[in-house]
């Protein structure tokens, strides 16, 4: 939105008297605080239609899980009768589905705990964390006392052989 400066005229021919340097930052100051408050408004709009459709989302695929859970019991329990119908005892028919249902369970604990082994510690974190006391510690501006961490290849290189001189 532009703000208009007014033509100050001494007579009627005389041309219009340019704005003062102060009035131009003004009046672009005021421009950029409101366009700024705009974009912020359309942020706010717009996060807040993602986040209701992500919760909606959210709320239907987790019903999916319950149902898809229910339909399970049901197929295992067809499952238990169909062993029955093929003449076998009806206790022995729902053995087999349990012992079966406890194998699936002891496969995935086992994929499990196999992905969680994989994990990595956040190593560069905890390393930065440990001398997060060092680099707060506050210095006179270009008064360092020692060397920054070099990283290279993912990997922060330190120099523990120096530290801060106090």
């Amino acid at each position: 939105m532009a703000h208009s400066v007014s033509q100050i005229r001494t007579d009627g021919a005389s041309p219009a008297v340019e704005p003062s340097i102060g009035t131009l930052v003004q009046s672009a100051m005021a421009d950029v605080s409101t366009l700024v408050r705009n974009e912020i408004e359309l942020a706010k709009a717009e996060i807040g239609t993602s986040a209701k459709k992500g919760a909606v989302s959210a709320a239907s695929f987790a019903a999916a899980g319950v149902f898809a859970a229910f339909a399970g019991i049901f197929f295992f329990i067809t499952l238990a009768e169909f062993l029955t119908w093929l003449g076998l005892a009806r206790w022995i028919s729902y053995l087999i589905v349990f012992v079966l249902l406890i194998a699936l369970a002891g496969v995935a604990a086992l994929v499990g705990r196999k992905m969680l082994k994989k994990i990595e510690k956040p190593e560069r974190t905890m390393e930065s964390l440990r001398e997060l006391p060092d680099v707060m510690h506050r210095e006179a501006p270009g008064a360092r006392h020692r060397e920054v961490p070099v990283v290279s290849g993912g990997k922060v290189a330190l120099n523990r052989n120096e530290s801060y001189k106090v």
